[in-house]
């Protein structure tokens, strides 16, 4: 089955006879996390729990996915593109490879698109509402796997970046790719204002000034365990969604 989801293992004699009733777009960033993860942490956690999401969706429930290679243009915030190989891309990029991969599909007779987020800095919402003027009859949801169930649910100590959470599903999908002996501690410093700290406005944060190893979040307490639990009941709320899109009604 596994050969049938995931475009970048594919070939085209395997898929082109084949019907697909949802495309998943993974989509993550290019950028360091911590010292112990890879720069592609958010494309590679995005695109497994996609897969894994895909495989459950048509066990489960007879729908076919397609998941897509992943997106590696990210978004950054400042003191972030100063780092060797960090990568950010404009929102203007991005919208350009939204609009062109949704163009493409839609030629093709594809009709509904999930993106699965990785990557805490992107936004999809206004692309989103732009394509659906475009192309009205093509549905697009977006939604950042790492949000879907309360990470306080599953760990001790969950951060927002190579913590715990992204330490603990990589060290599941791929412990070939983390040495927490090389980690730093991930801490971080908080905005001095207290308006900032409490979210009554939003400014992006400095990453240089706010995290002496990249990290946002201790990923010492990271266990394969941990990352097993929290992807897999990921998954299970994305096969629902997925079936939901596909036979389900969109208002009542």
């Amino acid at each position: 089955m596994m050969e049938n989801v995931d475009l970048s293992i594919l070939s085209y004699g395997k898929v082109k006879d084949l019907k697909y009733d949802l495309v998943i777009l993974p989509w993550g960033a290019t950028e360091p996390h911590n010292l112990h993860l890879p720069y592609l942490t958010d494309c590679i956690l995005a695109h497994d729990i996609a897969v894994d999401a895909a495989l459950r969706a048509k066990e489960r429930y007879g729908v076919q996915c397609m998941v897509m290679p992943p997106v590696t243009m990210g978004a950054q915030n400042p003191g972030q593109r100063e780092l060797n190989f960090c990568v950010h891309t404009r929102y203007e990029t991005q919208k350009a490879i939204l609009t062109d991969i949704v163009a493409s599909l839609y030629v093709q007779g594809f009709r509904k698109m999930v993106i699965i987020n990785g990557h805490g800095g992107n936004c999809f919402k206004n692309m989103i509402r732009d394509l659906a003027f475009e192309y009205p009859d093509f549905l697009i949801a977006s939604s950042e796997w790492f949000t879907v169930l309360p990470a306080k649910d599953y760990f001790d100590d969950p951060g927002d970046h190579a913590d715990e959470v992204e330490t603990s599903v990589m060290m599941y999908y791929h412990p070939e790719l983390v040495n927490l002996d090389e980690a730093g501690e991930g801490k971080y410093k908080p905005f001095a204002m207290k308006s900032l700290r409490e979210k009554v406005a939003w400014t992006p944060r400095n990453w240089q000034k706010v995290s002496d190893d990249t990290g946002i979040g201790n990923p010492k307490l990271a266990t394969s365990e941990k990352g097993k639990n929290f992807s897999g009941a990921i998954v299970y709320k994305y096969a629902e969604l997925f079936a939901e899109l596909i036979g389900g009604k969109m208002y009542l």
